[in-house]
């Protein structure tokens, strides 16, 4: 039990191999060997299907008188599953397939019998060309005759596709492919920039422009004045307008504003324009209504 193992066996040193007796044994004796179905088959007997792969214990041995370049051909036996009939088959190396030979049919054989009827014509062909001239000169005829028209339509082909080349296809799809998120955001961000630049924002104290205008006045005993001119925006002068009228509505009246600019004394003229100006004003007081009185007792109220 200890040698069992052991790769090495002892070897004394009077042994001689030539004087162990040779068994003789059958020349094509069989052997026991496991093997799988190498194609799909139905017993002959009783139509069992055999599907390809299917593992039986078969029995081997070499077939006698043939062989393919020295190559050796084997047979195997093997037995059906229901009913124990024999199904034989051997190996093909010329096609690098097996063979079925008995005890059963090989199922779905329609590639290689069409393959097997191709070749067969083929070689018919070969022998009738080679007897028959007129056979020959008409097939190479034919031959030309397939190749002119296989390089005119590779001739249209070219042709078409020099004028497809001018075509722009990828224009095309853009046209009737819609935009995705990352080009609509962009789109957006470019409208809002545009829009952006296009306000243009309004200052009232950049476009309030002040100007002097003097005006001469000829008067018999009053020298000459200077009356202030202030271009307004229009919005201003609206607003300017709208308080005037309701000032107007309300009887509250303006009071001149000649009374506000100075003007210098010359040969004592001053004193009487003075005094025309504090007549003026006092009747444009004595004018008020009681209105005005009841609008400027509610504005002290608010105030």
């Amino acid at each position: 039990m200890s040698e069992r193992k052991v790769l090495n066996k002892y070897y004394p040193p009077d042994f001689d191999p030539s004087k162990i007796p040779r068994m003789k044994l059958a020349k094509n004796r069989q052997y026991t060997v496991r093997l799988m179905a190498p194609f799909n088959m139905r017993c002959a007997t009783c139509g069992e299907y055999i599907y390809k792969g299917k593992k039986f214990n078969a029995r081997k041995e070499d077939v006698e008188n043939e062989d393919y370049l020295g190559i050796r051909i084997y047979r195997f036996y093997i037995k059906c599953t229901r009913c124990l009939q024999e199904i034989s088959f051997k190996t093909d190396p010329k096609n690098t397939d097996y063979e079925i030979e008995a005890g059963a049919t090989r199922n779905f054989m329609a590639l290689k019998l069409a393959e097997e009827q191709a070749k067969k014509e083929e070689d018919e062909q070969k022998e009738e060309e080679a007897n028959n001239p007129m056979k020959l000169l008409e097939y190479r005829t034919e031959q030309s005759k397939q190749e002119i028209e296989r390089l005119e339509s590779l001739e249209e082909l070219k042709e078409l596709n020099r004028r497809q080349r001018t075509v722009d296809y990828e224009g095309m799809l853009k046209q009737y492919q819609g935009e995705t998120a990352e080009e609509r955001r962009a789109r957006e961000e470019r409208e809002d920039d545009d829009f952006i630049k296009s306000i243009k924002f309004n200052s009232g104290l950049k476009h309030k422009i002040v100007s002097e205008e003097i005006v001469e006045e000829l008067e018999e005993d009053g020298p000459k004045t200077k009356n202030i001119k202030i271009d307004e925006p229009s919005s201003r002068v609206t607003d300017h307008k709208k308080n005037e009228a309701w000032k107007r509505s309300l009887g509250v009246t303006r009071k001149p504003l000649s009374n506000l600019v100075k003007t210098k004394r010359m040969d004592g003229a001053s004193s009487d324009t003075t005094q025309t100006a504090k007549k003026e004003e006092k009747e444009s007081s004595a004018k008020a209504t009681g209105l005005a009185l009841l609008a400027s007792y509610s504005g002290s109220d608010s105030d």
